[in-house]
This record gives C-alpha cells, sequence and structure tokens, in this order.
C-alpha cells in the first residue's frame, strides 16, 4: 500500500469529521503551560539546591522519551499494544522517509499524542517520580519537577510537530530545528526506525546508547 492511499484510510477511519488540528494544538498549549503555571504557583521560597531538580528533571525526561520511544512504541509491550500500533503501525506508515510533511492540519491527529498517551507517559514517568520527591526532599522540588516535564512534553509536541511541516514553512529555517528534523526523517526510514534516533528532541538518550545516526 502505498503512503497516499493508506492516508486516505487513515483520516476516513481516524479523523472525525469535528476534529481540529488547531484546536489539539491548542489543547497541548493549555495543558502544558496551564500545568506548569500551576506548579510554579506552589512554590515557596525555593532555595539554590532545589533549582538543580530542573536541570535533573530535562535529563530523566529525556532518557524517558528514549525509553519509552525505543521499547513501548517499537516493541510490542503486553498490555501496552496500542501505543505499539498507533506509533509503529500508524505514525510510521502515514509518515515515511519519503513523505514526511502533513498535507493539511488534519494530519495532527497522526502526531499530537491523544489523551491516553498523555495519561501513560505522565502516569509511569512523571506521577510516581514526583510523589516521591515530595516524600523524600520537598514540595518545592516535586513541582519543579513536575513543571519541567510539562515544559519537556510541549518541547516535545512542537518540536515533532515542526519535523512534518511542509518543506516551505518558515519556521524550519531555524538552524537547530533543521539538524534536529534530519534525525527525526533518518528515524522515518522503515530499515532504521526500530534501531536508530529514538529520541525526538535532544539526541541525548541515542548518544548515551549509541543509538544516533545522522543519515
Amino acid at each position: 500500500m502505498n503512503t497516499q492511499t493508506y492516508r486516505q484510510q487513515y483520516r476516513q477511519q481516524f479523523v472525525g469529521p469535528r476534529y481540529s488540528g488547531r484546536a489539539h494544538l491548542g489543547f497541548v498549549l493549555v495543558f502544558s503551560l496551564g500545568g506548569i503555571a500551576l506548579c510554579l504557583w506552589q512554590l515557596d521560597a525555593v532555595r539554590p539546591l532545589e533549582w538543580l531538580t530542573v536541570p535533573a528533571a530535562f535529563v530523566y525526561a529525556n532518557l524517558a522519551e528514549y525509553l519509552g520511544h525505543r521499547f513501548v512504541m517499537h516493541r510490542l509491550v503486553p498490555g501496552l499494544g496500542l501505543i505499539y500500533k498507533r506509533h509503529a503501525g500508524q505514525h510510521h506508515v502515514f509518515f515515511t522517509r519519503d513523505h514526511m510533511a502533513l498535507d493539511d492540519w488534519r494530519d495532527a491527529k497522526a502526531v499530537l499524542f491523544p489523551p491516553i498517551l498523555m495519561v501513560f507517559f505522565f502516569g509511569v514517568f512523571a506521577t510516581p517520580v514526583a510523589l516521591l520527591l515530595g516524600v523524600l526532599f520537598s514540595a518545592n522540588i516535586a513541582w519543579l519537577f513536575v513543571a519541567t516535564g510539562l515544559g519537556y512534553y510541549l518541547n516535545y509536541e512542537l518540536l515533532h510537530l515542526a519535523y512534518h511541516l511542509p518543506e516551505d514553512s518558515r519556521w524550519l529555517r531555524l538552524p537547530f530545528l533543521a539538524r534536529l528534523r534530519r534525525l527525526h526523517h533518518v528515524h522515518h526510514d522503515t530499515s532504521l526506525m526500530a534501531s536508530r534516533n529514538f529520541n525526538i528532541t535532544y539526541p541525548i538518550g541515542d548518544w548515551l546508547f549509541r543509538t544516533r545516526a545522522s543519515g
């Protein structure tokens, strides 16, 4: 089945008549920025050492992104088959290395996280750690951890969406974005998608685990 045929079938089956890609992105922005604002509102006299939570949480989020992508989205894990199906079975068929761009905003449905995946990643990688940090250290550290996680999630969604914009998009003029986009395009090569470039954002995990390929 060629890419355009699959895209037509995907749209008919999974993209409802009321779906709006712009509204989906708007929900991501409100969810993330609203959550960050709530977390920052809870902070109280943050000590200097507590601010180290931000870079530590950033690295943790990068590794969670890497591990979740490599071992859940590209491996059929019992109980998590829906995530594997949506990513490897749909996203990687909708977008191939030779057909990476959205045709229109409704195709954002094949890029942005649905609510169920947001619940999964925050439930597995963020909530338990935040609760533990609050018990072991301080409430400030827990809130900073969650705020950084939400910021990282927003960063992930915006970058991933940018990678699938048409070639003439003005956003692709940003030098750092073009470089990261090339790495993601390599990942969409069917012969490499299960073994290379699992970081959607910054290739820290790929560098650490030696799975980075420049293409």
